[in-house]
């Protein structure tokens, strides 16, 4: 595998010991090596904050403050990827966790080996965007939207916006085929690296979020366009 990957910082969120030493113990196998635990949520806020992880695994049920939660507040100075790891199976709570700005959920119990992987498929996604993005284009400008590819920064006029990293990553997907229309299933194997059976919802969840955050009027969009029966595409044409 590639050396810039197993380098990343992985954090791992879960009040269950045995668990986290498990996690740890495939992921070391995988040939990971900067691996940090938190057995709470305020303690996994104070490592996001000083180890600036490249991915989070975060489990929902915590002893002190619920997962979701733990969520908002990284979302608030962090864009890396957070997948979740839950008992709950419901849609709602997947929902939920990918509106609140998580991008991967797994369901309690789990093969570490599957989480690993996971990990794995996310921390090379990231890197492809961010390599393609290099090569092919610096910056985006479009109506009152600017896209800083190096700096992975998005301006609204002179606002910096704040993105998850799925949402970015399907910001850039968009913006590197402008006024195209792309489907569910190209979205899916672009962006999430995966068959579209069953991401839907996700792809629901995380355009609406894109709009709230570009469109002066989510409901009524001028950038992310739906086009009937086809997908969407980003319309940079004004």
């Amino acid at each position: 595998m590639n050396e810039d990957i197993l380098d990343r910082k992985i954090l791992l969120i879960d009040d269950e010991l045995e668990l986290l030493k498990l996690l740890e113990a495939v992921l070391k196998k995988e040939g990971f090596r900067r691996i940090f635990k938190a057995t709470n949520g305020a303690e996994g806020i104070n490592l996001c904050k000083t180890e600036k992880p490249d991915i989070i695994v975060l489990d929902i049920m915590l002893p002190d403050i619920e997962g979701f939660e733990v969520c908002k507040i990284i979302r608030e100075f962090s864009i890396c990827p957070i997948i979740f790891l839950s008992a709950k199976s419901e849609d709602v709570d997947k929902i939920l966790a990918l509106g609140l700005g998580g991008d991967d959920y797994v369901t309690k119990p789990f093969s570490p080996k599957e989480v690993a992987y996971r990990i794995k498929a996310h921390l090379r996604r990231n890197m492809y965007i961010k390599n393609a993005l290099l090569c092919e284009k610096k910056q985006l400008q479009f109506g009152d939207i600017g896209i800083n590819f190096t700096s992975g920064e998005v301006f609204k006029g002179n606002d910096l916006l704040n993105f998850t990293a799925k949402e970015y990553a399907l910001l850039c997907y968009m913006a590197q085929n402008p006024n195209r229309i792309l489907n569910k299933q190209m979205i899916c194997d672009n962006v999430w690296g995966d068959d579209y059976y069953g991401y839907d919802n996700t792809i629901m969840v995380h355009i609406r979020k894109l709009r709230e955050k570009l469109e002066d009027d989510p409901s009524h969009p001028k950038y992310i366009i739906t086009v009937k029966g086809l997908g969407y595409k980003l319309n940079t044409s004004m």
